[in-house]
């Protein structure tokens, strides 16, 4: 009898230790788009004028959004590569046209919007930088439900993301509540030289709730 339940221990055991070393899709799916997003945000020219959202599917990523400078969209591939888990990477980023009046709208936004008092918590130093306040993955802001990349994963270190192209604005990335969301947009819609805004902000209580 002794030996039995001796026996019965040990097979427990090691059902125990064999069962914690099990890793499932799912946890290797998380841990491989965490990865991801970890890379992106490690590069070193990825500023508040690019925009990168990717998808992770069985060992391909797929690279969405906007790049300012050229070479952050094959900076971005490379880095993606890096990544555990990734055995191909489809790089669709769009790279924005060279325009000096493109230039001056970027800027001219940027101070508007995150040197308006009111918006002044999303600034760089302002405690709220979007990537480290917002918890992008398990429990966070996976896979938006709406906006230009809807279901793809954000990547980004700033809470609003400006998008110029032929004078046309687009503001990206995630805000607290749809009051700040339409004081952003104002602003960007006050800078004048600018041909109109589609503001793609979206609020993290409203995409926490459909969730």
């Amino acid at each position: 009898m002794q030996l039995h339940r001796s026996l019965r221990a040990a097979l427990m055991g090691l059902t125990i230790v064999l069962g914690a070393g099990v890793v499932t899709p799912a946890t290797a799916q998380t841990s491989t788009v965490e990865s991801i997003r970890k890379e992106l945000l490690k590069l070193p020219y990825y500023s508040v004028f690019d925009y990168l959202a990717f998808s992770y599917d069985k060992g391909t990523v797929t690279l969405m959004g906007y790049a300012y400078r050229p070479s952050l969209k094959e900076d971005a591939e490379r880095a993606v590569k890096r990544a555990s888990g990734v055995d191909q990477v489809v790089n669709k980023i769009e790279v924005l046209p060279v325009s000096p009046n493109d230039d001056e709208l970027r800027w001219k936004t940027y101070y508007a919007i995150y040197g308006d008092p009111f918006l002044a918590k999303y600034a760089p130093g302002g405690g709220m930088l979007w990537g480290h306040r917002h918890a992008l993955g398990g429990a966070g802001l996976r896979g938006f439900p709406g906006g230009m990349f809807p279901g793809m994963e954000p990547a980004g270190d700033y809470p609003i993301h400006i998008i110029v192209k032929g004078g046309r604005m687009t503001l990206l990335g995630v805000v607290d509540n749809e009051a700040d969301k339409q004081v952003a947009e104002i602003r960007a819609r006050g800078v004048p030289g600018a041909f109109g805004v589609d503001n793609q902000l979206i609020v993290e209580r409203t995409s926490n709730a459909t969730r």
